[in-house]
């Protein structure tokens, strides 16, 4: 008989193949969305179509890190174009970053509502399926009410998420976070590894939306839960702040990688910072030493680190701050700051340019239309603020500003924060090759940096690319040290210590899952995808 603990033991080395298909792909972190998004194709739906399907699946299979309160990014390329699209909402008009100033907060606190920010995600999902999408939005949004009328057998990755959330949310007692437990983890005990789960509230929700449209998140039913729900337990969240909120229509920004061209979103994503440290990349030797080479690893982390410099200093809500993103992008600053790289490990501060908890999906369709797409609550479940009517967890995007008076990320009503989640997509010549994402918080960018110099710089397949052992760069512990390095523990020893030599602060972590969980497609000439999934999480690529 298996245990919850037998599900999460994979004693041996296992080996995922990349997924090939014609007729389209889906890849997700948990395998019951990503059948949700095929299934939309088999009925002819498009990728817009079969992401709207598995992001909202995902609300419900994998609540520990996205849901209907999430804010959310997407790259859409139409076959001849690519489109963005902004879906991240806006700090309340009531909150005020002075309050937290005068508690002696140095930064938005992360639990209840402090952090709370507009949903974007619901109404992205809006814009997107009148834009592009061919199936009725019932058909869509009918595998995740599904699963949360009548229950899904947890999948274990979900489950630790999950387990790990509990601890944090059941011990916080703050206000608003009074029905966290009672709707996530009724009885006191979160659910484990294989055991059903159903959601009532979220059904609720989710069907709301299906008979009403989506809008019904903002100006109507739900809208109205939401609203008095903020008003009752201390929170800033309005009906106006709702009904006002749209998503914005932008234009990617990108930098060559190699011949190949490297698409984010504009700020206030952190998508730049995978632009800055690719574009810093090209400007060394890098390509010259192979993958398993600590010459290698360290020339992408002294970029990676760079490039954190820049946007931590430069990164906020364009429509508030000068954000100077051709500025930081240009070939000539690109180069400057890449000569700045030495044999040694370095605590870079930002330059000085001209003036002037998450999901990741993607899917492609056989028609060519191609999207990657991300949507996150931030901190796991978010705030740990939920509507327990319509099963909501509100994120915490608004932990992610500062209280630094004239940052361009200042915390201010009616602006958006720094974002942490990014979708990638890549190109050749103009000619689309597919998308990609890793979440993550943090992650993101070096997740990005990690798999497309897998894939162009080393020859590898998605999948490949994605079991690849990863490096991420944080803020150190070490007295005298600024950053480290933490590595997973099937890195080779040689670049372990190749890396300490050069001066590296390194640390073997054990938890792969902090490693981030991306997602690849890559198409063809001839018109076959290639897919992968990541192995660090329950998902799955699906083909037909």
């Amino acid at each position: 008989m298996w245990s919850a603990d037998s599900l999460r033991k994979y004693p041996y080395p296992s080996r995922r193949s990349a997924v090939l298909a014609t007729g389209g792909v889906v890849a997700t972190s948990q395998p019951l969305a990503a059948q949700a998004g095929i299934g939309v194709l088999v009925d002819g739906g498009s990728a817009v179509d079969a992401s709207i399907a598995t992001a909202a699946a995902l609300t419900v299979l994998e609540p520990c890190s996205n849901g209907l309160g999430s804010d959310a990014f997407a790259l859409v390329h139409d076959g001849q174009q690519l489109h963005g699209i902004n879906g991240s909402g806006r700090w309340p008009m009531a909150n005020e970053a002075q309050q937290y100033r005068d508690a002696g907060e140095t930064k938005v606190p992360s639990w209840g509502w402090a952090g709370v920010t507009v949903p974007g995600a619901v109404d992205m999902w809006a814009e997107l399926h009148a834009r592009f999408g061919k199936l009725p939005l019932d058909r869509l949004l009918a595998p995740a009410i599904h699963y949360a009328e009548n229950g899904f057998p947890l999948s274990p990755v979900v489950a630790m998420q999950w387990e790990h959330a509990h601890r944090r949310y059941s011990g916080l007692g703050i206000e608003g976070l009074q029905d966290w437990v009672p709707v996530f983890s009724p009885g006191g005990t979160p659910p484990d590894a294989g055991d059903v789960w159903a959601s009532p509230g979220h059904a609720r929700g989710l069907r709301a939306l299906a008979e009403r449209g989506l809008r019904d998140f903002y100006e109507g039913e739900i809208a109205d839960a939401v609203a008095s729900y903020a008003a009752r337990t201390g929170g800033t969240l309005s009906a106006d702040d709702l009904a006002s909120h749209r998503s914005e229509w932008v234009d990617p920004i990108c930098v060559p990688y190699r011949d190949y061209e490297v698409w984010e979103i504009p700020p206030n994503g952190q998508g730049i910072a995978a632009l800055l440290a690719l574009g810093i990349v090209s400007n060394t030797d890098a390509a010259q030493h192979t993958q398993m080479n600590p010459a290698r690893w360290h020339l992408d982390i002294e970029a990676m680190k760079l490039a954190f410099a820049d946007s931590d200093r430069y990164v906020g809500d364009q429509h508030h701050a000068d954000v100077p993103v051709a500025e930081l992008l240009d070939p000539a600053y690109l180069a400057r700051r890449a000569a700045l790289i030495t044999g040694t490990a370095s605590n870079p501060v930002h330059g000085e340019p001209a003036s002037g908890g998450t999901v990741y999906l993607c899917a492609a369709d056989a028609d060519g239309q191609m999207v990657s797409f991300i949507q996150s609550n931030y901190h796991g479940f978010g705030s740990g603020v939920v509507v327990p009517s319509h099963g909501i967890s509100l994120q915490n995007r608004g932990a992610g500003f500062t209280l630094e008076e004239g940052h361009p990320n200042e915390a201010a009503p009616g602006k958006r924060p720094r974002h942490t989640i990014i979708p990638g997509f890549l190109t050749r010549g103009g000619k689309p090759i597919g998308p990609f994402g890793v979440m993550g918080g943090e992650m993101q960018p070096q997740g990005h940096l990690q798999i497309l110099s897998g894939m162009i710089d080393h020859g590898l397949n998605p999948q490949a690319t994605l079991d690849t052992p990863r490096w991420q760069v944080d803020r150190s512990d070490t007295p005298g040290r600024t950053w480290r390095v933490r590595v997973e523990p099937e890195t080779p020893p040689e670049i372990i210590s190749g890396l300490e030599a050069r001066g590296h602060d390194v640390v073997v972590d054990p938890i792969r899952l902090s490693m981030g969980r991306g997602q690849v497609i890559w198409r063809h000439d001839s018109g076959v995808y290639a897919a992968g999934s990541e192995p660090r999480a329950d998902g799955s690529a699906l083909g037909i």
